[in-house]
């Protein structure tokens, strides 16, 4: 190895070597089963020593995008998933209590603080519009229907009301989760938990009634309170050894 290639020099020239070829292999330049340049190719290509190239492929082999077949040389793989971006909140499993109690301690740092902003800032007709998710969260409950989309309608109406974008954007990115699927007691797809609907339209009421006087404190109580109700009635529902799935 030349006086180029020492120490932080041959790193330097290892890491362009496998970003050039990193970038082949997401361009699609080199598709899944394709053979990449021989060692031999590759040293006269970048005009580096054959002991920088064995290293920039380590590199790749390493983060699994090209694997070495004995006699044969080096293959690329299939990156496309590896290249997908993974989205935050992609891989929930709803019917997993132990994550809806993951979701429900997230939310209670996000909603406590979104009903005190919404006590403040709502204008009359977002109040209106969260007087109409409880309404029918309320008829769902009298009718026997599942509470899931009205509860769902109940929190963003009041996210929206904080006149802060980011709320409603937040609890639309977990909205698969945020309200807990009933079919972990068993009962129909969409229902709601029976020990959950219990207190549901209570909790919300007084949430309800602290938006209205304009009680950013009470609002902040009692968000607190009804997801604290909801995250106490799951991990029951763990601590019982219902199957998380």
């Amino acid at each position: 190895m030349g006086e180029g290639e020492k120490g932080s020099g041959a790193s330097s020239l290892v890491d362009r070597i496998s970003s050039t070829l990193r970038r082949d292999l997401e361009a699609g330049t080199f598709r899944p089963g394709d053979r990449l340049p021989s060692e031999a190719e590759l040293t006269r290509l970048h005009s580096v020593s054959r002991a920088v190239v064995r290293e920039a492929i380590a590199a790749l082999r390493s983060d699994g995008l090209v694997e070495a077949r004995k006699g044969a040389g080096v293959f690329a793989l299939d990156v496309s998933s590896r290249l997908k971006p993974a989205r935050p909140f992609d891989d929930l499993a709803t019917a997993r209590i132990s994550q809806v109690i993951e979701l429900l301690e997230l939310r209670t740092a996000c909603e406590i603080e979104a009903t005190a902003l919404a006590a403040a800032r709502r204008s009359p007709a977002q109040l209106e519009t969260i007087m109409d998710a409880h309404d029918r969260v309320a008829a769902c409950l009298r009718d026997g229907q599942p509470t899931r989309d009205a509860d769902f309608d109940f929190h963003m109406a009041i996210a929206e009301a904080t006149q802060n974008r980011r709320f409603p954007e937040f609890l639309t990115l977990i909205r698969q989760g945020i309200i807990p699927r009933g079919e972990l007691q068993g009962s129909e797809p969409g229902a709601r938990p029976k020990d959950y609907n219990l207190h549901l339209l209570e909790e919300h009421s007084q949430i309800l009634d602290a938006i209205i006087a304009g009680d950013g404190d009470a609002g902040r109580e009692c968000m607190r309170a009804h997801l604290r109700g909801s995250l106490e009635r799951y991990k029951i529902l763990l601590r019982a050894g219902r199957p998380p799935s």
